[in-house]
């Protein structure tokens, strides 16, 4: 997560508007529609802020300009703070300081940042690996940190999986003790980090009564909470498979979380061959044959994770670990092979485009759920 400009850009929105937009990093398009009648008690209020390496867009219903600002306010010194301490790219944060000293002695930490590991870990266990935090050095390796590219030996590769793997991070909660048992390990947030603030920003907004706010990290991890004036929710638009920029899916969320991973914005071509920033930690290789996987789950933590397990594992793999261990999610993975791509929905409830993908309805996917298509926006 790369630290941004704590400067903050904030928009007055007519109550009057037709629909807020914002197009999102890793090709994902969210909308806000609702009635065209003013609304009296509140207004729509919009602001944007850098932070973690992208684009933070909070967009909350409130009284006044004053009141809005305030809160607009307190979320993204919260994000700030998190940023603070989970950065990997902040040499002074916490998680720098594990990362430069837990490979040689048990390091203490804080309750907030023990939570956050243990999510992580949590993830790589009920994921077999496929979502790893240990990829610090692999991500280094093949030129992702500052975003260079690079293609490794096969030496190079196999001297770093000393240095990879989630078993090898060891975590005492009790303790709140963090170890290495390699020194070369170092932990990569990127995969989790932005769920976990968009969370912190959340119990904030629900702490000050805001009744519909929807909160975006640069598009690729989104929260919906409550819902626009005479709207089920907060409409989002699931984009096609690139290049293509038609509907795939609409759907509205309301009181929950939507992430999303594709390549389309960090990758480089080698050879005429695209590879991608989301790694098999257990391959130590970029991921082959995903093409992008929009997830909604409850906890903005959870889907942002996840988002990147069923980028990395295969459909059939990926949705076990949603029957077991993510029993509210619904998801939908666009695969590709040399002559077609496909679509796998789980438990997905909005119509899908099919003329994007040839569908294959995954177990716990009603068939009605997947009929008809969608208009293009």
């Amino acid at each position: 997560m790369i630290p941004g400009s704590r400067k903050t850009t904030k928009v007055r929105t007519r109550n009057d508007i037709g629909c807020l937009s914002s197009v999102a990093a890793l090709a994902l398009l969210a909308t806000s529609c609702f009635s065209q009648t003013p609304v009296a008690a509140n207004q729509l209020f919009t602001a944007t802020h850098k932070a973690m390496g992208t684009v933070y867009t909070l967009s909350l219903y409130s009284p006044s300009q004053p009141q809005a600002e305030a809160i607009e306010q307190q979320v993204f010194d919260e994000i700030d703070r998190i940023d603070a301490l989970l950065s990997n790219y902040q040499p002074a944060s916490e998680l720098s300081r594990i990362n430069q000293n837990a490979g040689r002695t048990p390091v203490t930490t804080d309750e907030e940042t023990m939570r956050f590991l243990l999510a992580s870990q949590h993830w790589s266990l009920v994921s077999n690996g496929a979502f790893d935090i240990t990829v610090g050095r692999l991500m280094k390796l093949w030129g992702f940190y500052r975003h260079q590219g690079a293609i490794p030996s096969d030496t190079e590769l196999e001297k770093a999986r000393a240095s990879t793997g989630w078993q090898k991070l060891q975590l005492d909660a009790s303790t709140r003790t963090v170890r290495f048992l390699d020194p070369g390990i170092e932990l990569d947030p990127g995969g989790i980090g932005k769920g976990f603030a968009v969370d912190a920003a959340v119990a904030l907004l629900r702490d000050d009564h805001v009744p519909a706010a929807m909160i975006s990290a640069g598009g690729s991890t989104i929260y919906a909470l409550g819902a626009p004036p005479g709207e089920p929710g907060w409409k989002i638009v699931v984009p096609g498979p690139l290049p293509s920029n038609a509907t795939l899916s609409s759907i509205y969320l309301r009181d929950t979380s939507l992430s999303s991973s594709d390549c389309s914005q960090k990758n480089f071509v080698a050879n005429g061959h695209l590879y991608c920033h989301i790694m098999d930690p257990r391959t130590l290789r970029p991921v082959e044959g995903r093409v992008q996987v929009t997830i909604i789950d409850p906890s903005a933590t959870a889907s942002d994770a996840l988002s990147n397990v069923l980028f990395v594992d295969n459909p059939d793999e990926s949705l076990r670990v949603l029957q077991h261990d993510a029993p509210e999610a619904r998801a939908l993975v666009v695969s590709s092979t040399t002559d077609r791509k496909t679509c796998t929905a789980f438990r997905w409830t909005a119509p899908i485009d099919t003329s994007h993908c040839t569908l294959q309805p995954s177990q716990g996917q009603r068939s009605h759920e997947t009929e008809g298509k969608v208009s293009h926006e």
